[in-house]
Order: structure tokens, then C-alpha cells, then sequence
């Protein structure tokens, strides 16, 4: 891993924890919460997020070149290295297929058209489509993004693209697993956050030493729990 994505890793991780201080798991819009409560069957071993994964995460809107360019494109945000997962290995691009085709739907047409501009920005300044691209190139490409000078972009803007993407990853990489990402608890094991704990004490909640209750756990074990109990 070079220094810069080590730089970029460390960003952050620092910000996910600082969220995951002040939302607990709340990391995802309610919408979407919203939209995860309708799509639940109850009865199956695993969520429709979980099986959707084991399918190959996307389909549900994104089609195989999309998907291979968000996939390439979160994973320079969040680049994963040894034994440091990434957004690759988190499930960014499941969390944000079912997004596409549930509570963000309105961001669809955003989506295709921010992935078309890309990929002619791409083309045009390395005549390669982004997934293609070096490391290096990916790199040179968000950030240009990020700055608002890549060529080719109208609606939406290219700063408005990077954002958007970058907030999708980051709540692909550190909500509950429920929604798709997080797989395996990967961003939270990143930052040490212990997961939906129901009985958090007023000691825990003041404390700054990692928590040493429960395992992890998601808000889908919380539930069979519940469920168990009544």
C-alpha cells in the first residue's frame, strides 16, 4: 500500500469513527432503513441483502460494467491492503446496487449518467475506460473529480459525482451489514466499533476505552434475539 492510500485509509477511519460516535449504527439514511424493513422475508436464513452478495453483488440495478467501475472506483477511496479490509472486500458495490434499486432510486438517472461521463473523461485523457487504469491513473481521475476539473461533466457536476459516490462508500463500508455492505463486520472491525448493543450502561456511553462487552453483532441478529424473547 503507498503512502497516499495509507493517508486516505487513515482519513477515513478516523471519520467513520467519529460517526459511529455520535450515530451509533446510524449511518444510513432512514429511507433506506425503511426500504431494508420492506424487503425482509422473516422466515429465510439470510437477509435479501446477504443472498443478493452470494449472487455476486449487483444486478439488482447496476449492470456488469457499472458495476466493475464502482467496484475499481470505491476501491480507491477505501483501498484495502493486507489484513485491512476494503471497499472491495466490505461489499461497497452490493450496498449500493440495492440502494440504487430501493431508497436511493432517485439517484438512478444520476448514477448512469455521472458512470457515462466518467468513462468518456477516461477515455478521452488515458483512452481507457477507468477500471482500466493504473492505480496511479484512478488516482490522478478522483481527484481531478474532487477538484471539479474533470472534462465532460454537466449533470451531474464531477464534484457532485465524487461526493456522492464517496458517501455511498462510506456507508457501504461502515453500516449495518443488514444493508448490504459491511460484510463479515469489516469496517467495524476496522474501527473497533462493537455493533448494536441494546444495553449500552451510562459507563459504557461516557467511556473512551474500547468496548470489552458482546461481540459484534448487526441489527439483524438483534432482531432473532428479540424475536426469541417475546
Amino acid at each position: 500500500m503507498s503512502k497516499h492510500d495509507e493517508s486516505r485509509r487513515a482519513f477515513l477511519i478516523g471519520t467513520a469513527v467519529g460517526a459511529s460516535a455520535v450515530a451509533g449504527a446510524g449511518l444510513v439514511p432512514t429511507a433506506l432503513a425503511q426500504t431494508n424493513e420492506q424487503h425482509k422475508a422473516t422466515d429465510a436464513p439470510a437477509t435479501t441483502a446477504q443472498a443478493h452478495a452470494h449472487a455476486g453483488g449487483h444486478g439488482a440495478f447496476l449492470n456488469d460494467d457499472d458495476a466493475v467501475t464502482i467496484t475499481a472506483f470505491a476501491e480507491r477511496i477505501m483501498p484495502g491492503a493486507p489484513g485491512k479490509p476494503g471497499a472491495r472486500d466490505a461489499g461497497v458495490l452490493n450496498y449500493i446496487d440495492l440502494a440504487l434499486a430501493g431508497a436511493y432510486s432517485d439517484l438512478q438517472d444520476f448514477y448512469r449518467r455521472g458512470l457515462a461521463a466518467l468513462d468518456a473523461h477516461c477515455r478521452t485523457t488515458y483512452s481507457k475506460p477507468f477500471a482500466q487504469l493504473t492505480a496511479a491513473q484512478q488516482d490522478e481521475v478522483i481527484t481531478a473529480l474532487e477538484g471539479g476539473k474533470a472534462t465532460g461533466f454537466t449533470w451531474p457536476s464531477a464534484q457532485g459525482f465524487f461526493n456522492t459516490v464517496r458517501t455511498h462508500t462510506m456507508e457501504g463500508m461502515f453500516a449495518d451489514p443488514v444493508y448490504g455492505g459491511n460484510k463479515d463486520f469489516a469496517g467495524w472491525i476496522l474501527v473497533g466499533f462493537p455493533g448494536a448493543q441494546p444495553l449500552f450502561s451510562p459507563a459504557d456511553l461516557q467511556s473512551r476505552d474500547a468496548f470489552a462487552g458482546a461481540p459484534i453483532v448487526g441489527l439483524q441478529a438483534q432482531s432473532k434475539t428479540s424475536v426469541r424473547r417475546t
